[in-house]
């Protein structure tokens, strides 16, 4: 009978292999902290368990998914390698959990081919060449982009990437790419122009004036305000997200002060890096 860890490396192995199409004993190494042997013995262990999933290949230093894979340890859902990258742990003991439940909520529809070609993309910095929809364009509008990082609003998974079309760096959601992209050259363009990445901004929170003394003193405790203000800090790019996550809204300021609860003490410092605001 395998250990739970033990397990964990065998679901690891297969989490790896199948997403990013190589698996190595160094990527065992780096999540878990062990021995090179011991990694070593753990992919030949899993070989010998389904010796038709994974076959070494001298020329990319590692092994790789064979056709034919069969998905024994992992769900192949993309929801389950995408915790895995915002390190949410996708195994847990349950032997020490307390009863909890969580909302349903509906889940968006992400081809699991599209981001193992993404994952590719990012990990070796090529361009792909993808079709996308939006609510402002729902038909398929055919880009290059250079991603670079996933991003986890809360609610949706987003991909950061150059677009050429653009000449910006933009959020794309993953469940409106559409069809199968196409995997181009490596190229210059990476995360480090990326100006929105790379500013750290801090969004400054208080009760909502509107609310009783009594109500705004509940808010600063819910939060563990210090002298009733919080500060949260985020990629400049990623502030839209944010106040989306804490239920403020800038612009419209008849939503009931019970409803919204916070606001934004230094908008003129956000304005500028919110969606609307850009051209």
């Amino acid at each position: 009978m395998l250990s739970i860890n033990q397990d964990k490396r065998l679901w690891f192995i297969e989490l790896i292999a199948w997403w990013e199409g190589r698996i190595t004993s160094s990527h065992l190494i780096r999540q878990f902290g062990i021995s090179r042997t011991q990694a070593q013995n753990d992919i030949a262990h899993y070989q010998s368990l389904l010796p038709d999933n994974l076959q070494y290949h001298a020329s990319h230093k590692g092994f790789l998914p064979q056709q034919g894979f069969v998905k024994t340890y992992i769900n192949g859902d993309v929801v389950e390698y995408l915790n895995w990258i915002s390190h949410q742990d996708a195994i847990t003991d349950i032997s020490t959990a307390l009863p909890y439940t969580t909302l349903a909520l509906p889940k968006r529809q992400v081809s699991a081919d599209i981001i193992r070609v993404l994952v590719c993309a990012i990990r070796q910095q090529r361009r792909v060449e993808v079709d996308y929809v939006s609510v402002t364009n729902p038909d398929r509008q055919g880009r290059i982009i250079v991603p670079h990082h996933f991003v986890s609003t809360g609610l949706r998974w987003h991909l950061r990437a150059f677009c050429e079309k653009s000449q910006q760096y933009r959020d794309f959601v993953l469940s409106r790419f559409r069809g199968q992209p196409d995997l181009l050259n490596k190229t210059d363009i990476s995360a480090a122009k990326d100006i929105g990445w790379h500013t750290q901004l801090s969004l400054t929170f208080k009760p909502d004036p509107r609310l009783s003394p009594a109500q705004q003193d509940v808010i600063a405790q819910d939060y563990q305000m210090q002298r009733g203000q919080l500060s949260l800090q985020t990629r400049a790019c990623l502030a839209q997200y944010l106040l989306q996550e804490m239920q403020v809204n800038i612009r419209d300021i008849n939503i009931s002060p019970e409803a919204q609860q916070l606001v934004l003490s230094n908008i003129d410092a956000v304005k500028p890096w919110l969606f609307e605001e850009k051209s």
